[in-house]
């Protein structure tokens, strides 16, 4: 059986140890990723076809980049002789089969949408109206509400089961065989995993929020009105920071459990 306190002593470890080669990483591939998106979404006059495709191919470049990095820093915090060179490389030669497995499961988590969608719209609820949900017929609501409900709790047990996911795809050179491999990896970890993961979420939403409040309400305050979008985007900024710093952790985490899981299966790994 996994035990989480041994895979958190592992990840200590390799933070305390690696940290000097996970940081540059994250930096590149996860924060200035995230300051680019920032700044063009302050920057285009939304609501034009050149806007709505030049947002799109910035969201598919920081995936993509966003992926590399992540498979960069598994690779660094699986194998502690791997150096950032191999982990370059090898996040490289995987990265289009984890973008490709994101995007199927991303097609996937659509489909399950649709539907309430479809009936709000044959309702004629406006979908673009922020009082969508107060227009709605009583019924339709309780429906949509509770779907909405169930389809969350679903996705935070199946996003559990996913976690070790990117993992699989390096190490194992798996493409869509890789969700398979994921599932069966960690079973008997289903609710202690979606335990850690909501914690995770508080733990991270609660100081990107806080540092993004403070670092905004400082710049306003020296800006003034005239400088909305500075202080938006420093704060921004601020709080990719934060959550830059929580997925180095992640990365770490995640590296060390896919270990444990592979040696509860095969000791011999």
């Amino acid at each position: 059986m996994v035990r989480m306190g041994t895979v958190w002593d592992r990840t200590t470890d390799v933070l305390r140890g690696r940290a000097g080669i996970l940081a540059p990483i994250a930096a590149v591939a996860i924060f200035l990723p995230s300051l680019v998106n920032t700044a063009l979404s302050l920057g285009l006059k939304k609501g034009t076809p050149t806007a709505a495709v030049l947002a799109m191919v910035v969201a598919l470049a920081v995936l993509f980049a966003n992926v590399w990095g992540q498979l960069a820093m598994l690779a660094i915090a699986t194998h502690p002789a791997t150096t950032r060179a191999d982990a370059g490389h090898a996040a490289t030669r995987r990265v289009l089969p984890a973008v490709g497995v994101l995007l199927l499961l991303g097609l996937l988590f659509f489909l399950l949408v649709v539907p309430p969608i479809v009936m709000m719209a044959r309702a004629g609820v406006d979908l673009t109206s922020q009082t969508a949900m107060q227009s709605m017929p009583a019924q339709l609501s309780t429906f949509v509400g509770l779907y909405s409900l169930i389809l969350l709790i679903v996705l935070l047990f199946v996003g559990a089961r996913m976690l070790l996911l990117n993992a699989v795809v390096l190490n194992e050179r798996r493409g869509v065989g890789a969700i398979a491999r994921s599932w069966r990896l960690t079973r008997g970890m289903t609710f202690r995993l979606v335990a850690l993961l909501v914690l995770f979420g508080v733990v991270v939403l609660i100081p990107t929020l806080a540092v993004q409040s403070v670092v905004g309400l400082v710049f306003r305050l020296i800006l003034g009105q005239g400088g909305q979008v500075v202080t938006a985007f420093v704060a921004a900024a601020a709080g990719a920071a934060v959550t830059t710093a929580f997925t180095v952790v992640a990365a770490a985490f995640t590296a060390q459990l896919y270990v444990a899981a592979v040696a509860e299966e095969d000791p011999a790994y």
